[in-house]
């Protein structure tokens, strides 16, 4: 499984980085990033997912 993030659709809200601070956050370029290291697996991603408002977030 991978976690991704659409960048196209991505507005930087910071509701991922809030929700999941060890596996995301909003880099310079207000887009939310995937932290290098982090565990994709965490409780707290599928909230993150399911409250982002753009639905940029997906697995595969």
């Amino acid at each position: 499984m991978s976690l991704k993030i659409n960048e196209d659709t991505c507005i930087g809200c910071g509701v991922c980085q809030s929700l999941c601070p060890d596996v995301f956050e909003v880099g310079a370029d207000m887009k939310a990033h995937i932290k290098d290291g982090a565990d994709e697996s965490a409780s707290c991603v599928d909230d993150a997912m399911n409250s982002c408002p753009t639905g940029s977030i997906s697995k595969d």
